[in-house]
C-alpha cells in the first residue's frame, strides 16, 4: 500500500487498444455538433473501414492516413461547389490522395466528407437505420479512394457488389435490394417442327 495520500496518487490508466498496423491510420474531424450525438460513431466508422479494406481489390499501404470530415449540409455544399462544380449538398464526397496504381505505396489514402442532414434524410426516406446508412457511405467513400467507381454499368455493378459484401460482414442488409429492375420474364419456348422421318 502506498503511503501517499489518495488524492496525490496517479489515476489508474486504461490501456488503449493498439491500432491495427495493417489498417489505415484514421483521423476523424467533427465539424457539426450533431455528429457528437451519434452513438458508437467511431467504432462504427472503424468497422466499416476494416470491412471495406478487407474486400477492396486495391489495398492501401499499412498505416496510410485516412481523413474523415463529419460535417453538415451547408459546409459540404461549399466543398461540392468549390471542388466539383455542383452547388448543392450531397451525402458523401471522396478526394483520393493518389491514383489507384500508387495507393499501395502512398502514405495518404485521401479524404472522405460526410453531411449529417443528408444522411438523416436519406436514411428516413429509404427506411434504413442511420448507423447502417453511415456505414454504407463510409464504405462507398473509401472504395472510391481505393480506385473503384460507378461511371459505367459494369463499374457500378462491381462497386455495389463490393459494398454489399462489406456491409454483410457488418450484419447490414443489402442497401440495393429491391432497387434493381424486375428481371425479364423468360420467353416462351419457340415451337419447333417435329423432325420428319426420312423416307
Amino acid at each position: 500500500m502506498s503511503d501517499r495520500p489518495r488524492s496525490l496518487r496517479p489515476a489508474p490508466r486504461t490501456s488503449k487498444p493498439e491500432p491495427d498496423p495493417s489498417g489505415p491510420a484514421l483521423d476523424i474531424r467533427i465539424q457539426s455538433r450533431r455528429w457528437r450525438e451519434v452513438e458508437d460513431l467511431k467504432p462504427r466508422i472503424g468497422a466499416a473501414i476494416t470491412a471495406a479494406v478487407a474486400l477492396a481489390p486495391v489495398k492501401p499501404a499499412p498505416g496510410a492516413e485516412l481523413n474523415l470530415l463529419l460535417t453538415d449540409d451547408r459546409r459540404i455544399r461549399i466543398v461540392n461547389r468549390d471542388w466539383r462544380g455542383f452547388d448543392k449538398a450531397t451525402n458523401v464526397l471522396s478526394f483520393p490522395a493518389a491514383p489507384p496504381e500508387r495507393i499501395g505505396t502512398s502514405p495518404v489514402i485521401g479524404d472522405i466528407v460526410l453531411a449529417y442532414e443528408t444522411l438523416v434524410r436519406e436514411a428516413q426516406a429509404e427506411d434504413k437505420a442511420f448507423g447502417d446508412h453511415l456505414s454504407h457511405l463510409v464504405i462507398h467513400g473509401l472504395l472510391h479512394l481505393l480506385g473503384e467507381d460507378h461511371e459505367t454499368e459494369a463499374e457500378a455493378q462491381r462497386m455495389e457488389a463490393l459494398e454489399t459484401a462489406a456491409l454483410a460482414r457488418l450484419g447490414i442488409a443489402d442497401p440495393y435490394a429491391g432497387s434493381e429492375p424486375e428481371p425479364m420474364q423468360p420467353r416462351p419456348a419457340a415451337k419447333t417442327k417435329k423432325p420428319q422421318p426420312a423416307s
